[in-house]
């Protein structure tokens, strides 16, 4: 119980981080936002808790593939920001996000990937 506590803290506190660097420079927060500190925290998680080396590679080489198809959403959404607000935005841009990795999805399965 312990450890899960110590897993929601520190992952909860990178979270906190970012935001709080986010509101005094837009640049540093942007850049800690885009470094992959979520997934190195959880392959460090995955390897305390004694996952396969199988399993971890296989997290990692995932990931990979789900994070292409979200990056138009960080070109999209300022954008829609600026003419719709934000919540029009986020939505759109969740849609968005949402209609591309199905197409990627089904490209990808084209060539031997399932990512669903």
């Amino acid at each position: 119980m312990i450890w899960l506590i110590v897993k929601y803290a520190v992952t909860a506190g990178m979270v906190v981080l970012i935001s709080e660097v986010a509101k005094r420079s837009d640049r540093l927060g942007g850049l800690l936002a885009a470094l992959p500190l979520m997934t190195v925290l959880v392959l460090i998680w995955m390897k305390l808790e004694g996952q396969t080396q199988e399993k971890i590679a296989s997290h990692a080489w995932y990931t990979f593939w789900y994070v292409l198809p979200t990056l138009p959403m960080f070109l999209c959404f300022p954008l829609i920001f600026q003419r719709g607000g934000f919540w029009v935005a986020l939505l759109v841009s969740c849609i968005m996000t949402v209609v591309i990795f199905w197409g990627y999805a089904l490209v990808l399965r084209r060539f031997g990937l399932e990512l669903m």
